[in-house]
This record gives C-alpha cells, structure tokens and sequence, in this order.
C-alpha cells in the first residue's frame, strides 16, 4: 500500500500558502471588513447630504485618529500601566482632554484647534465647506483600515490633505513634519547614546520606586494634552472653523467615549508597535522616551502654527532609541543592530505609505492639487 506524500500536505500548511494566510486573517477580520465595506457605501449617499457628510466623516476621523495616534501619546502610558485598570486610565486622559479643547474653545472663540486651522485674522488653508467629496469622507475610513493593519502613518497627511485648498497646505506640513522626524531622531539617540550607561545602571533595579509612576503620568499627561494642541485639527477639519456650543459638546463627548473604548482595547492592533521596542513596559524607560517627546512638540508648537505629523516626530523619538540602544549594547554580532534597523526601516516605509496614500487621496479630492500632482510626475519623467 502507498503511503501517502507527506511533502504535499506539508505545503499546504496555512503559514507557507499565502492565499490561505490571507483567507484565515480575513476569516478573523469578517465582523471588521464587513463594516468598513457598509461605511464605503454610506460614503458614497452621504455626499448627496452636507451635514450627513460631515458628522460620518467626523464620528470615523475621531476614533481613526485617536487609534492610530494612540501609539504615540498614549501608548507607553498603555504599555507601562497594563496593571491599573482601564477605567482609571480612560478618567484621567478623558479629564486632561476636556481641559485641553474646552480652554481652546472659549480663548480661541469656537476654534477648538489651538489656530491649526484657522489663524488670528481668520486666513486658513483648510477651508470648510458644506459639501464634501467623497475622498474627503472615506479618508478616516481608509485610516481605520491602515490601523487595523498596525501601520503608524501620519493622521495629519491623511485627513488634513483632502481638505487643503491648494498644494501648500501639504508641502508646508510635510516639510515640518521632515524637518521635525531628524532633529527628533537625532535627539533621542543622543541622549540615549551618550546616557546609556547612566541610564542601565540607574534602571538596573527590577522595581522601579513610586515616585516614578507619579512622574510618568505628569509627563504623559503633558503629552497628551500637547498632542491635542497639535493633531485635534485631524479630527476637528470635518466640522465648522468655529463650533456652536452644542457643536462643541458633541466634538468632545465623542471623544471622551472613543477614549473609552481604546483603553478597553488597551490601545487595540497597533499597540505592538509599541510594545516591541526595547524594554519600553519599564515606567522608567517610558517616562524618559514621553518626555523627549513632549519637548519636542512643545519647541514645535511654539515654532509655528502650520500643522505638524505627530506621528513622524514619535517615529523618530523612538528609532532614534532603538539604534542608540543597538549600538550601546556590548553584545556580540549584528543581530540586534540589525534588528533595529529593521524596526526603524519598517516604520519610517509605513508612515511613507501613509504620505503616498494622502496624497492621491488629496489629488481625488481637489482638481488644483490632482493638475500640480500630475504636471511634477509629468516633469519628473521628462528630467528622467
């Protein structure tokens, strides 16, 4: 009797067959997939009604922005505190960003985005309008799927560019954020370079003293609130330049409850990004990378008031990190620095995806930016 080929069953395995590897993650991702296919066609008649148009795109971009931002305001706060439970974590935040939006609201007179979107003399270029196209109200949907898949891009590129009146309201961000990825990349690994040592042997101990944890939550509070001084325009761009009051408590309660539901996810797919970096659970470790980083958008914040990516000042707070740490090590070989590498390369081409997909999506959205897109690759393959 033949026995029979071992070889064939072995290749159809799930992890050697793409296809099946697909079908299994699809399988797991149903309930997901099958909502964001309702939200496509409800995008499409939701154009025919402004205000229809305009609360769906905000409902999707304030929980889409707070998810894939969560990695870097919120999420070494997560990682560090996986013992305190979830309802604690959700008060403290959800009271800071009360306190954030509500003083912007009543200084900047209805503005809740610290002048993101609208400066002193009521210039903008993002300019509000009661009809949206249909790319301007499926970019927080297509934002959600790019969480779901675990990729840190920029919620400033992919809500704020579907909005811009012309090319400069995406070439001044993306120069600022550029300009704001190497001096924090280049921060971070200096201090983490040249206080390594320092740092090993100070947080040599298992258990970290209290008074760090009081710490960590100042620091990342600071962050937060920062963090909603520079990306609340992300999610605030779908609705009026100046809120009514009864706008206004919309805008934070929905907020205040998305936050509650990503802490009971505790941060949800794209925490990993998160929690694969170096020792980064360790409070100590967490409050010194938050603390760079509110530095960092603070100086920034200051610097002016062209919205910023938040998320590429985070990626290069971290990478910056992980390749000072790979080089400080006295382990042997290249695994670890490669490793790094790795990490680093892999964040820095996601949040590049990021910037592809928010400018085709800007380039449907508005003929100017779709003509000046059009004629730089027509230039680009003359020159070529």
């Amino acid at each position: 009797m033949l026995k029979p080929d071992v070889t064939v069953k072995r290749r159809k395995n799930v992890s050697e067959v793409p296809y099946l590897n697909l079908l299994e993650w699809a399988t797991k991702e149903r309930t997901f997939l099958i909502l964001i296919g309702l939200a496509f066609i409800v995008a499409a008649f939701a154009t025919f009604n402004g205000k229809t148009a305009m609360w769906f795109g905000f409902l999707f971009a304030a929980y889409a922005a707070v998810a894939n931002d969560s990695i870097q305001s919120l999420g070494t706060f997560i990682e560090s505190n996986k013992d305190k439970r979830w309802v604690v974590l959700w008060l403290f935040t959800g009271l800071i960003m009360l306190g954030t939006l509500t003083f912007s609201f009543i200084y900047f007179n209805g503005d809740v985005t610290y002048q993101r979107l609208l400066d002193s003399e009521g210039n903008t270029n993002y300019p509000f309008d009661e009809q949206f196209s249909y790319f301007q109200i499926i970019a927080p949907v297509v934002l959600l799927i790019l969480t779901r898949l675990r990729m840190p891009v920029s919620t400033t590129f992919l809500l704020l560019s579907v909005f811009s009146a012309d090319t400069s309201g995406i070439t001044s961000v993306v120069w600022k954020s550029v300009s704001g990825y190497i001096l924090a990349f280049v921060v971070s690994f200096l201090i983490w370079y040249f206080g390594f040592d320092l740092i090993r042997k100070y947080f040599k101990k298992r258990k970290a003293h209290f008074g760090w944890t009081i710490t960590q939550w100042v620091v990342s509070g600071s962050l937060w609130s920062v963090w909603l001084m520079q990306d609340g325009a992300n999610i605030a761009v779908f609705l009026p330049r100046q809120l009514e009051l009864w706008q206004f408590i919309i805008f934070v309660g929905t907020i205040f409850f998305g936050l509650g539901l990503l802490f009971y996810l505790r941060g949800d797919k794209i925490q990993q990004v998160v929690s694969e970096k170096v020792r980064i659970s360790d409070v100590r470790a967490a409050t010194l990378i938050d603390f760079t980083y509110v530095l960092l958008l603070i100086y920034k914040l200051f610097v002016s008031t062209i919205p910023m990516s938040t998320t590429w000042v985070f990626l290069g707070t971290i990478g910056g990190r992980e390749m000072a740490v790979s080089l400080s090590r006295k382990k042997k070989g290249f695994k670890h620095k490669s490793k790094a590498l790795k990490i680093i390369g892999r964040d820095f081409l996601y949040a590049t995806i990021g910037l592809v997909i928010s400018v085709a999506l800007a380039s449907g959205a508005n003929p100017t930016i779709r003509n000046k897109v059009i004629e730089y690759i027509t230039d680009l393959f003359t020159l070529g």
